[in-house]
């Protein structure tokens, strides 16, 4: 019996593979529980247009994130942060803090889970920051702390 999966089987496969099962395995136990439906060429053609759909989709996110890292390659941002003597801030400043920077500053919303930090950065200074938008896109800016 052939069937379309509908989602991650364990020992058969991921979400849309058509595989073959046994007869009994599939009315008894994959499609009672959701888990498949049956392979008629009416499923496979919507199943192939679902598919196109996700490729177009996908081909979206990534124009929107090489528009974003386009924007974000580049960019300084200024983060301002109470600094003691000579230089060391009290604290350190963090993804979020930058990540709500470079929204206030620019008006671009990225993730803070997003931003890679090599090290926290606890002194005064220019600091290059990898943002990694998409795992095909990541753009460099440029955090400049200053106190405050």
């Amino acid at each position: 019996m052939k069937v379309i999966l509908q989602q991650d089987v364990k020992n058969l496969g991921k979400k849309g593979d058509i595989v073959d099962i046994a007869e009994g395995y599939g009315r008894n136990y994959v499609l009672p529980r959701g888990l498949a439906i049956e392979a008629t060429p009416a499923n496979l053609k919507n199943l192939e247009r679902l598919k196109a759909n996700e490729a177009k989709k996908k081909e979206q996110e990534l124009m929107d994130a090489k528009e974003l890292g386009a924007k974000l390659s580049g960019i300084t941002v200024k983060v301002r942060s109470k600094a003691g003597e000579g230089g060391r801030l009290f604290g350190a400043v963090t993804n979020k803090e930058i990540a709500e920077t470079v929204e206030k500053q620019f008006g671009l919303k990225v993730d803070k889970r997003k931003y890679e930090l090599k090290q926290p950065i606890k002194t005064l200074g220019h600091y290059p920051i990898t943002v990694k938008i998409h795992p095909a896109v990541s753009a460099e800016l440029k955090v400049e702390v200053v106190s405050e």
